[in-house]
């Protein structure tokens, strides 16, 4: 597995990352055999950076973590986890709120450091109690070893990489903003990478957008949008292939070229892990690429919050 430095001289990470919503049934019931199967499949196959929140599966995700996790050498996998979101319309980012959060985490996880602490989904929350409560608290919190590196996530890259830049925060995490659809966050991370910041991608797939079976009916992106992804998954499957298989294979193997450390993919079977392995190692196919990335040019780079549609992220 390809590994990265954190921050350039922090811990190897592997550029493949377990996303752990899916271990709290976020997308569909996983028992904790099936956790199990998969984080011990992830770690074999050399994939030790692995991000959760409380709010996946509300707790569950991070329960079924720490689980799957009992008995593991420490040294042997990086665990971000999140504070501040704790509801799909609940943000706190208070001081006592971010202790007990991490308290309750390192709980569930079953471990006594969290390598990253992660403010989650940042332009729903106060910004003021952000910026005046829960980051000096985490500066202090890393000063005494009980967290390793401070990290932000949400959607707005630009505030993302404001806050980032002006607070000195470790890593950034942004989600649905490096796909073949969106690749807005390629200039951010370049710059992030530059100053020192680790940058993260998160649901590569544009949360169901570019798969053969399209979007949920709450996906927040334009109805323009979701045609010209039917339109892409239609011309994979008439090549004998799936959409979700090319752009996986784009957001993890040009990643590096942009600055983003790794990719965060949701997986809760070890199929899934060997797919995604498959499309980190395996070359694109060009001239397919090249038929994809016409059909979405009319819509690349068209965000929800430059092109809405008439569907709405839980908690926007």
């Amino acid at each position: 597995m390809q590994t990265t430095r954190l921050n350039h001289d922090g811990p190897a990470v592997s550029v493949l990352a377990l996303g752990g919503a899916s271990l709290g049934g976020v997308y569909q019931d996983v028992s904790q055999a099936e956790a199990d199967a998969v984080v011990a499949a992830a770690l074999d196959a050399g994939i030790n950076l692995i991000d959760v929140a409380p709010y996946y599966g509300m707790t569950r995700a991070e329960t079924a973590l720490g689980g799957a996790l009992k008995g593991r050498p420490r040294d042997s996998f990086v665990v971000m986890t999140k504070i501040g979101r704790y509801g799909d319309k609940a943000w706190d980012f208070s001081r006592d709120a971010t202790l007990r959060s991490l308290d309750e985490s390192r709980a569930r996880l079953g471990v006594e450091y969290i390598d990253v602490l992660q403010c989650h989904d940042i332009e729903h929350g106060d910004r003021a109690q952000l910026l005046d409560k829960a980051l000096p608290l985490m500066r202090e919190l890393k000063s005494q070893g009980a967290i390793g590196r401070i990290g932000v996530t949400g959607y707005d890259l630009g505030l993302l990489e404001e806050v980032a830049l002006s607070e000195g925060v470790d890593t950034v995490m942004a989600y649905c903003t490096y796909t073949l659809q969106d690749q807005r966050l390629a200039d951010s991370a370049r710059r992030l990478n530059a100053a020192g910041i680790s940058v993260f991608n998160a649901s590569p797939l544009g949360m169901g957008l570019l798969t053969d079976q399209g979007p949920p009916g709450w996906h927040p992106g334009h109805a323009s949008v979701h045609a010209a992804a039917a339109e892409a998954a239609r011309l994979c499957r008439e090549a004998g292939t799936d959409l979700s298989r090319i752009a996986l294979q784009f957001a993890l193997q040009t990643a590096a070229a942009q600055g983003i450390a790794s990719t965060v993919v949701g997986m809760s079977k070890p199929s899934n892990l060997t797919r995604n392995v498959e499309a980190l190692t395996t070359p694109l196919d060009a001239g397919l690429l090249a038929a994809v990335e016409a059909v979405l040019a009319p819509v690349l780079n068209q965000g929800w919050d430059v092109l809405p549609g008439n569907g709405g992220k839980a908690g926007a």
